[in-house]
């Protein structure tokens, strides 16, 4: 990189900060989600500024602003609040991902006649969930907080079910895949990033109890969230399940080992700006990253990919979780307002553009395939997106209704 390109990437930085900020304050006097009015910034941005300026490096939102998402949310992830919620994430985030995969790759197969396996590829792409924008919303009605854990608890571990699935689709492009082999893989893949990154939580937790200085616990922190990402994706497991069950240990047993008062603020405080931050940055770029001639070359496979997904959503919330909620105890059972507003918070976002963008330049259809991802994104953040208000004042869902 020359002295030029240095200079234009510094002040496309600083211009996408004032584009943040301004979009920030602009949205706190409208109904329009934040995630959602930072995304069509972007989208004005990738039109307005020249190409060679605005190009987004595939590895950027995978490796670098995913990471530090994921863990400031995990971080804050409280266990107690997790058990009750743990069956439903469980079902959403495994079987419920696998299945909305599914029904995508089958439908967009026997819609447009795309090879089976390339739409398997669109299937993983797209069948993780992104909330941010329904997230915040839940926050300003108090939402049920098992609700609010389910929803994002699903967000968290989804994304790495999907990371896995992508990876594996990717490869059965180019050689065959044995199907047994294939779903072992899939679980050790699971298990063994789940086992590293709550290594890593409970050693960083006895490391952070026994350091009296909260500088030195947040960079152990920040360390933390993009070490155990990177260490697990280097040995080719998940980065975001190594880094998600990292942060969950650290945010609930390393509070509860003798973390001071003074660094558990700072971890909040330091954690929030940080994930205000890479949450402007990823949906700008979210924005940038989208072309319109790939949306209008891809609108066929976007009409059916969202139908398919809506589809698959539908079926995993009213059809696997509601048909599993009947099974247990009445006082356990998900209330079917919840239901609702859960089929409404599959939107897609970060997770889908990184894993498009991630594509090598070579590979078949690249140009559909993320041109498909891009319009599933764009349809679910402008559709759920902007409705997600709505969508919850219909259902009744307020703290009382818990």
């Amino acid at each position: 990189m020359d002295s030029t390109q240095l200079v234009r990437g510094e002040w496309l930085f600083v211009g996408l900060l004032a584009v943040a900020a301004v979009v920030a304050l602009l949205t706190r006097r409208t109904n329009l989600p934040y995630s959602v009015a930072l995304v069509f910034a972007g989208l004005g941005l990738g039109i307005l500024l020249p190409a060679s300026d605005v190009r987004v490096p595939p590895d950027l939102i995978l490796t670098i602003l995913l990471p530090g998402l994921v863990f400031e949310a995990a971080l804050k992830t409280d266990l107690g609040h997790l058990k009750p919620a743990a069956g439903a994430v469980t079902l959403l985030a495994v079987p419920g991902v696998l299945i909305v995969a599914a029904a995508v790759a089958l439908i967009l197969h026997l819609a447009t006649g795309l090879d089976l396996s390339l739409a398997l590829v669109i299937g993983a792409m797209i069948a993780a969930t992104d909330p941010v924008a329904v997230v915040s919303i839940f926050r300003r009605v108090e939402a049920p907080q098992r609700l609010v854990t389910t929803v994002e608890a699903e967000s968290l571990f989804n994304d790495g079910t999907g990371i896995v699935l992508f990876a594996i689709a990717v490869g059965a492009v180019s050689s065959s895949v044995d199907a047994g082999n294939a779903a072992v893989a899939f679980v050790t893949t699971i298990v063994v990033s789940a086992v590293l990154g709550g290594g890593a939580g409970f050693l960083a937790s006895r490391v952070i109890a026994r350091v009296d200085d909260h500088l030195v616990e947040l960079t152990i922190s920040l360390l933390v969230a993009y070490g155990t990402y990177l260490v697990a994706d280097h040995f080719h497991e998940s980065g975001v399940i190594a880094t998600v069950v990292a942060g969950i240990v650290i945010g609930s047993y390393g509070r509860r080992i003798g973390m001071s008062e003074r660094t558990e603020e700072a971890l909040d405080t330091v954690w929030d700006f940080l994930a205000f931050l890479l949450t402007a940055l990823t949906f700008l770029l979210i924005g940038i990253a989208i072309s319109p001639d790939q949306l209008t070359r891809s609108a066929e496979y976007i009409a059916w990919a969202f139908v398919a997904v809506t589809v698959g959503r539908a079926a995993v919330v009213y059809g696997l979780l509601g048909g599993a909620s009947r099974l247990i105890q009445r006082s356990d059972r998900i209330p079917t307002p919840w239901l609702h507003v859960l089929f409404w918070a599959g939107l897609r976002g970060a997770v889908t553009t990184a894993l498009a963008l991630s594509l090598p330049l070579t590979f078949p259809s690249r140009d559909i395939l993320t041109g498909t991802a891009f319009g599933v994104v764009i349809l679910t953040l402008v559709i759920q997106g902007t409705t997600a208000g709505l969508a919850i004042r219909r259902a009744g869902v307020t703290s009382t209704t818990s």
